[in-house]
């Protein structure tokens, strides 16, 4: 049987092998999260403003950049956690195929021109991009080995993306937003901690620490509440007066069944299909997909209304 090392490989094979194992190490499949940037365009009701729209594109490409320094940064920190994992261990800086010095350097000079570009775009969309690398950054050292606080340290980095989004547009970052970001974080969080702990089973301990405080059972209680909460703060959302003379319509309470389709059908893929990665089901559940799709449309022609009211 011919066997294959990475790591014995000539210097000009691994060099071969960096520039795309950078590029798969910035896990180019999870930007899908940054697409919250725009949550305040359309909500703000800048989405037919072409300033708006140039700067908003802006912020996410800053974010996916962010957020593969982040990745970097992470999978140096746990390359040899990772080389254990059944399927963490393929990524490149654990086989080998990127070096950690590489890594961090591209990672340090990707870091400083990303944030160098959030603060040209707005100073305070700056602060909120260096606020997000900060979080990330604890969350890698410290805060992803605390029990509960490390799903709530994933939720407020996608508010710090909603907010990012508002701020690169100079539009009020509406509280009903953060709410229900926040609530849909944590969702999405605990879901994936509950796919990652009966994936592994017995093991899950000593593939990240963390999940030997946490229980299928514990997950699903905690689960429950939020999915509730979310729903809940998005019909209230939908119906209240404050949106009603924001948007000059009543109608938006029609877009309800999207997220409570959307929401249940994560969870039938993580309870009955095994799926727990969000940027994965995006991708690839095409049901999903078209229930994101519709409710996006929906929003943007009830707000809109480019047909006349």
């Amino acid at each position: 049987m011919e066997t294959r090392s990475i790591a014995s490989s000539t210097p000009a094979t691994r060099g071969r092998l960096t520039v795309p194992g950078l590029l798969v190490s910035m896990r180019p499949g999870q930007w899908t999260k940054n697409l919250i940037v725009f949550a305040a365009l359309i909500f703000g009701q800048r989405l037919f403003d072409p300033a708006a729209v140039g700067f908003s594109l802006a912020a996410f490409f800053i974010f996916c950049a962010l957020s593969g320094v982040v990745y970097l940064i992470n999978d140096v920190s746990d390359r040899e956690a990772d080389r254990l994992h059944p399927l963490k261990r393929e990524r490149p800086i654990a086989r080998g195929e990127v070096t950690p010095a590489v890594a961090l350097a591209f990672a340090t000079v990707l870091g400083a021109a990303s944030l160098a570009a959030a603060f040209w775009v707005r100073g305070e969309f700056g602060w909120i991009a260096a606020a997000y690398v900060a979080l990330s950054g604890a969350y890698s050292r410290v805060l992803k080995h605390i029990v509960i606080v490390d799903v709530l340290t994933i939720a407020i980095g996608f508010v710090l993306r909603a907010a990012a989004g508002a701020a690169a547009i100079e539009v009020p970052m509406s509280q009903w937003l953060l709410v229900c970001t926040i609530l849909l974080a944590l969702f999405l969080g605990l879901s994936k901690r509950r796919h990652e702990l009966t994936q592994l089973g017995g093991s899950a301990p000593g593939h990240r620490r963390i999940l030997e405080e946490y229980s299928p059972y514990l997950l699903d209680q905690m689960i429950g509440v939020v999915t509730a909460s979310t729903l809940v703060a998005y019909i209230i959302y939908c119906t209240s007066p404050e949106t009603t003379e924001k948007f000059g319509t009543t109608q938006l309470v029609l877009t309800t069944p999207f997220p409570i389709y959307g929401i249940f059908r994560y969870l039938y893929l993580v309870h009955q299909k095994g799926t727990g990665s969000p940027s994965e089901v995006l991708l690839t559940d095409r049901p999903l997909v078209a229930c994101i799709m519709l409710w996006g449309l929906t929003v943007i022609a009830i707000i809109y209304r480019p047909f006349g009211s």
